[in-house]
């Protein structure tokens, strides 16, 4: 890039109707991260002095999410000139390269951005990021003149039949040479089919003055725009693609990538191995070597090395599970330590508890942490072993090398190396089965 400053207006005031949503539509995830922050991280890597963002009103909460950056509100909708007239107060004394992007065109790469920049820094007054659709009915026309340079932008409603075959079309991204920018702004009508001030119009007005403007071209995948649940999962798409190319490339194992989900913050380690149908949450990191197998679901968990997560295992916010420990199938984790090399293997529930190393869990436990009011910790020890079917009921204690025979209700504190046993008497009535029985096949 140019030594040219920069700022950069991010317009996030559509109230996105076809949505049909209450959350404002540049606040809708892709890979559990709003849009608008996943454009706002890849605008930073620009480096530019100032980002503002045009915001409607009542859209507190993308004050909230934008911050520390500035917003400015667009009191009128009244079109995408309109929007950005709404951030020149925040551009005030400016001169420099303002670039326009959209908080519903979250994908856009950081070199295409520097790119339609650069082009104004290099001595056009207008730079129009343009594309070439597989369905462009809907977009903008950019109109060409001989030399290949831009004489005007036709909104789709308002072309003639010639100029609806053009398909080198609108993404809406543009970029001004600051020193021009508020007096094109000034001279926008609403003499056009919606009755808006349209941005695209400051490219005819600059061509009058006798300026230059100019298209750089981008690709279609990150010039998405999204105005549609359809058109979200069109984009969640793009991003999941990305963020499994770079877990492989990372030295992860996706089996079959397709059907593993990512959230935008996913941590994988050299050699794991992702099977297929599994879904990351929020805030996990899995370490070198660690297997995750089939139809998991993680969030807000740790795995380190050489452990072994699934199939269908449930590691939930705080799960924790140490080097080579196995959590097996329908396992469920919640704000546990599991310790090295122990293993929970089948059917249990571990939640709000620390399992030693090398301990084992059996078959249909559960820690018994909430009484309806408050959550309560269990401690198994080092080296213990769980029967299978037995519950724990917290607060408890069960020692190192400690003993809980299967089908027990533990609820008192259990020391180190003893064999400790909660059920009724077993009681045997000889010959009372065929007693039974016969009784039956009489009546």
């Amino acid at each position: 890039m140019t030594d040219t400053p920069l700022a950069i207006v991010v317009l996030c005031a559509g109230k996105g109707t076809r949505m049909r949503s209450d959350l404002p539509k540049v606040m809708h995830p892709l890979a559990g991260r709003p849009m608008v922050l996943h454009l706002l991280d890849t605008a930073e890597l620009l480096a530019p002095e100032k980002i503002v963002v045009v915001v409607g009103p009542d859209m507190e909460l993308v004050t909230e999410a934008v911050a520390p950056h500035p917003t400015c509100i667009q009191v009128e909708r009244d079109g995408t000139g309109g929007a950005v007239k709404a951030a020149r107060d925040a551009l005030e004394g400016f001169t420099g390269t303002v670039l326009v992007l959209y908080g519903d065109t979250p994908l856009v790469a950081a070199e295409t951005m520097r790119h339609a920049a650069v082009a104004c820094a290099d001595g056009a007054a207008v730079s129009v990021l343009g594309f070439r659709p597989s369905h462009f009915h809907q977009y903008g026309r950019l109109i060409t003149n001989a030399d290949g340079g831009l004489d005007a932008i036709i909104e789709a409603k308002d072309a003639s039949p010639e100029e609806r075959e053009v398909n080198l079309c609108n993404s809406g991204v543009m970029a001004f040479d600051g020193r021009h920018l508020v007096g094109l702004l000034d001279r926008l009508d609403t003499n056009n089919a919606k009755n808006e001030y349209y941005l695209t119009e400051t490219v005819a007005l600059a061509r009058a003055d006798g300026h230059r403007a100019v298209i750089v071209e981008g690709m279609e995948d990150e010039l998405l725009g999204v105005n549609s649940r359809a058109d979200l999962a069109v984009a969640e798409a793009v991003v999941q693609d990305a963020l499994r190319t770079r877990a492989m490339a990372g030295g992860g194992t996706l089996v079959d990538p397709g059907t593993v989900w990512f959230h935008h913050d996913t941590e994988l380690g050299r050699d794991v191995v992702v099977e297929p149908n599994v879904v990351f949450g929020a805030g996990v990191r899995i370490a070198g070597d660690v297997t995750i197998r089939a139809f998991s679901y993680l969030e807000q968990a740790t795995v380190e090395s050489g452990a072994v997560v699934g199939p269908y295992a449930r590691l939930r916010p705080g799960a924790r599970i140490g080097a080579g420990a196995r959590v097996g199938n329908f396992v469920e984790i919640k704000n546990a330590d599991l310790g090295a090399g122990a293993k929970a293997n089948h059917l249990s529930y571990v939640g709000d508890a620390h399992v030693g190393a090398g301990a084992n869990i059996g078959a249909g436990t559960i820690t018994c942490n909430y009484d309806g009011f408050d959550k309560y910790e269990t401690n198994i020890g080092t080296g213990a072993f769980i029967g299978s079917n037995s519950a724990l009921v917290a607060p408890v204690t069960i020692g190192d090398g400690a003993i809980v025979a299967a089908g027990s209700t533990i609820s008192a504190d259990v020391a180190d190396d003893v064999l400790a046993i909660e059920r009724a008497e077993q009681v045997t009535k000889t010959g009372w089965a065929a007693r039974f029985r016969k009784l039956k096949k009489k009546s």
